[in-house]
């Protein structure tokens, strides 16, 4: 009877096991245990990949030697893609050393720039010694002929530590971004307003095309309302959002009552406003200028939104390097006030985890408490040592020598002044009561809900030129320096049109935890002799107390 048991005992193991593995097979589930559910995709992320019926190949540079923290990285990567892979099992990912493909770095560095994926070069210690290695953050996404690069790092840090965090917390949103760009299909429509002196085509090339990948962008020519007002103002309502992209002439009365009934029929806006005139080819060549007040004849418009923009210019501590000739007619990089560098304040969606922004000559805006049923946010403003100088009033790169003094900063006062804002909520009509400029049966007076977003400065939608081509936006050809002018605009563009959700995922705040460099550096050799010596002390103490007490029992 014992060896039955025993016999039966054993089958009912080898079935069990069998059933339980085949079970977890048919059943399997990954649990998060983390405190912030880094490792939880949120539904907005599961979506953009969902639909796709065709494999999704996955090209990974982000391997091979590297420092301990961008192993970390690498890591996150690797999970984060298993997570995706969980939802649908068409993708297919391959980790790519480029190194090991063509050893010689120079030769490489040139062919990844080719393909707009530079190299990230990175200082390492090691034994009180500093290297420099070349990485590869970057992945590429294949779907039905399409490409999609993905930047896996997020350069607004000169601290490595908070560099992998900052990159950690905006993979999800990378990636799930870049599958819905690439498995989606183009719906939303963009109209560029055009017919008030608008920044030509060239100047805003880089923003478009990054656009162009996800939207449909049609020039929309806002003069036409003289003429056909009516299906003008029926064509304008077609689009889900406009883009004003630093008018420099004043609108009429057709054109603003169309504009008007466009936000009040539900259409979103993205308005890039300067109300300053400032002639920088004068700077340039007499070294100073006459900046003017710009009448746009929007005022009354804004007013009934909520908002100001005032016809100032910022001045702000924090700025930007410009050249400038010295005596030797040397070009000498040095800090110019009127070119601030803004680093977001606020944790919201737009801003979130992105490198500062840079303005040229920025106005200021101020929200109002006209309109209350519309929720206003700051989305970006200056620093605590900035100011504000009225018009008109002459620009002279003599003021640059004021950074030299010491004191410079008692004379910026002013502190958190709006230079680009959110307004998000039932706007009211500034034609309500008023007499119309045309005859328009659908007019409305209010709406249930709409967006805009209001930038202070028609320049930080610009992008710079080398050799005649068009330079990537926030790119800053003089001084080396790429700023976060374009995540900043196509944030606001997605969170104007966005109805998935998927914005919110750059809501998400993750923590990863490292040892202290520095710390591990100067107590390196403590607890290697630690490690060494207390195991065999520990080891003649036993064996001392071992032997003690054996004598003292057969004594």
């Amino acid at each position: 009877m014992g060896f039955k048991n025993i016999i039966t005992k054993a089958l009912i193991a080898i079935v069990a096991t069998i059933a339980i593995n085949y079970i977890s097979s048919k059943a399997y589930s990954r649990l998060d245990i983390t405190q912030d559910k880094r490792y939880t995709l949120s539904e907005a992320s599961k979506k953009t990949i969902a639909t796709a019926e065709e494999p999704i190949y996955i090209d990974v540079f982000l391997t091979g030697d590297m420092p301990s923290e961008f192993k970390r990285l690498q890591t996150e990567v690797k999970t984060l893609l298993d997570e995706f892979t969980e939802v649908n099992d068409y993708i297919i990912i391959s980790y790519v050393n480029p190194k090991e493909e063509n050893p010689d770095i120079n030769v490489l560095t040139t062919e990844m720039e080719k393909f707009g994926m530079p190299p990230l070069r990175v200082d390492v210690q090691e034994n009180g010694k500093t290297s420099q290695e070349v990485i590869f953050p970057w992945a590429v996404i294949n779907y039905n002929k399409k490409i999609e690069k993905v930047s896996l790092i997020k350069t607004n840090s000169n601290n490595s530590i908070d560099r992998i965090n900052n990159s950690v917390q905006h993979l999800e949103y990378a990636f799930a971004s870049a599958f819905k760009r690439i498995t989606g299909k183009k719906e939303k429509k963009i109209g560029l307003l055009l017919g008030n002196d608008e920044l030509e085509s060239k100047y805003v090339y880089d923003f478009l095309s990054s656009l162009e990948s996800s939207y449909h962008i049609i020039p929309f020519d806002l003069d036409s309302v003289n003429t056909k007002p009516v299906q003008t103002l029926k064509n304008l309502e077609q689009l889900d959002l406009i883009i004003a992209a630093k008018p420099q002439k004043a609108f009429t009365d057709k054109q603003k009552y169309a504009l008007d009934q466009y936000t009040i029929n539900g259409g979103k806006s993205l308005w890039l406003i300067d109300n300053v005139h400032v002639e920088l080819d004068s700077i340039s060549q007499h070294g100073e200028t006459l900046a003017l007040g710009r009448d746009l004849n929007l005022t009354d418009l804004f007013f009934q939104y909520g908002f100001r923009v005032n016809p100032v210019l910022v001045k702000d501590a924090y700025s930007a390097n410009i050249l400038i000739l010295d005596k030797n007619n040397q070009p000498n990089q040095t800090p110019w006030f009127y070119n601030p560098v803004v680093i977001p304040k606020i944790r919201h969606s737009i801003v979130n985890n992105i490198n500062p922004v840079r303005f040229e000559f920025a106005n200021t805006i101020d929200l109002l408490k006209q309109g209350i049923n519309i929720k206003k946010t700051p989305l970006l403003q200056s620093s605590e040592y900035s100011a504000t100088v009225g018009m008109p009033i002459i620009i002279s790169t003599k003021e640059i020598e004021l950074f030299k003094q010491k004191d410079i900063v008692k004379s910026l006062t002013k502190k958190n002044l709006t230079l680009a804002a959110l307004l998000e909520g039932n706007f009211t009509s500034a034609y309500k009561h008023r007499v119309k400029p045309f005859e328009y049966d659908n007019h409305k007076d209010e709406h249930i809900s709409s967006k805009m977003i209001v930038i202070a400065d028609g320049d930080v939608i610009k992008n710079q030129f080398s050799k005649g081509k068009p330079l990537p936006l926030g790119f800053d050809r003089n001084t080396n320096q790429t700023f976060g002018n374009k995540e900043f605009l196509l944030n606001a563009v997605n969170y104007l049109l966005d109805d998935t959700g998927l914005m919110n995922v750059r809501n998400k705040e993750v923590k990863i935890p490292f040892l202290d460099v520095e710390r591990i550096s100067n107590e390196k050799q403590k607890w290697q002799l630690i490690n060494i010596i207390l195991p065999l002390l520990l080891l003649v103490v036993f064996g001392f107390l071992f032997n003690y007490f054996r004598k003292r029992k057969y004594s």
